[in-house]
């Protein structure tokens, strides 16, 4: 494609960010050329879009950005974190007829007889969407989770991903901070992300793998999977009937014990990543439901990690630095794994 469209529509992308107050710093916009600072200013404050909207317009990989700064309130403020949470599962669900045309590709024009009941959309993300269904299996019924590619999904990222690559060759080439970042490699790093995502079949064996490790597991409950009902564009698991950790007030109203439920999720991430070395990635307020007993229910394995050995006994360390305050050794795991570079002074750094 031309330069200029791609051109064009990262302008729109970047100028719609650039416009959120907060969303940049106040120090770093002081550090552009006066009349970039002034007119920035000038449009910020003006400023009344919402940028969950926005993002949605822009396409999926947008929204996925919106979805990470959404779980750092830390920063880009609370009340810009509020208004892109509903990017992690509230985004408009695509029409019916798409999930009809997906399951007739996919089990034939019979499919009916196997999914005899199919509510509407409980949750849609830039990715897909997921309805709570019914099953019949040799004369069983059983309620399901089911999820359902976005029509089109893949071209749509692909076109994303060519604008992200095309700005961050540019920014490398003009910016030795862009350079510093490694931009092109953080381009790559998502595009490996969501390239996984939408094939639901690697979602269903990373889902499969954590079932295995964590069968003898009290504190996490991870849906089962029903495989021959699962392919590229469908996922079917379980349901599981259990509260979303973002309905804080239904929770309050249920005997469990929220320092029950605070531990079960730092087990969860800890037994994951420094036992197992294979953990959810992704696990923001809309991927994390609480069933009756505490147990965390973890959804959505699309994004993945791995630690190796020498991983997972640096971040141990790490850990058990931060929770001791011995902040000198912190700095000292970080320059031997190699997370930040050699030449930053260890005491600066402490």
């Amino acid at each position: 494609m031309f330069p200029i469209f791609k051109i064009l529509r990262l302008l729109k992308g970047f100028f719609i960010l650039s416009t959120q107050k907060d969303l940049i710093p106040r120090e770093i916009i002081q550090t552009f050329p006066k009349i970039i600072e002034k007119i920035l200013n000038f449009i910020i404050s003006r400023n009344n879009n919402n940028l969950s909207a926005s993002l949605q317009k822009l396409g999926p990989t947008w929204i996925k950005m919106g979805q990470f700064l959404s779980t750092r309130p830390d920063i880009i403020g609370k009340e810009l974190s509020n208004q892109l949470r509903e990017l992690q599962d509230n985004l408009p669900p695509f029409d019916k007829k798409y999930v009809e045309e997906f399951l007739t590709l996919s089990f034939g024009k019979d499919y009916k007889k196997i999914f005899t009941e199919i509510n509407e959309p409980v949750a849609a993300a830039s990715i897909a969407q997921v309805h709570k269904a019914q099953i019949n299996i040799e004369g069983k019924k059983k309620y399901v989770a089911l999820k359902i590619l976005r029509p089109n999904i893949l071209n749509r990222i692909k076109k994303d991903l060519e604008d992200f690559y095309f700005a961050a060759n540019f920014l490398e080439k003009v910016s030795s901070e862009a350079r510093r970042l490694r931009a092109v490699e953080i381009v790559k790093t998502l595009e490996e992300s969501l390239f996984m995502e939408v094939d639901l079949r690697l979602e269903g064996a990373a889902q499969s793998e954590i079932i295995e490790n964590t069968e003898n597991d009290d504190f996490i409950e991870v849906p089962k999977i029903f495989w021959e009902l699962t392919t590229k564009n469908i996922l079917t698991t379980e349901w599981v009937d259990a509260y979303s950790s973002k309905d804080i007030q239904k929770l309050k109203k249920t005997k469990i014990n929220f320092e029950d439920i605070a531990e079960n999720i730092m087990k969860t991430f800890l037994v994951l990543a420094i036992r197992d070395g294979f953990f959810h990635a992704d696990m923001h307020q809309g991927n994390i439901f609480i069933d009756n007993d505490g147990q965390i229910v973890p959804i959505d394995f699309g994004i993945m990690g791995r630690l190796d050995k020498m991983s997972k006994r640096f971040l141990a360390e790490i850990l058990f630095g931060f929770i001791q305050r011995d902040y000198r050794k912190v700095a000292e795991v970080h320059l031997i794994a190699g997370l930040v570079p050699k030449e930053v002074p260890i005491d600066d750094l402490a």
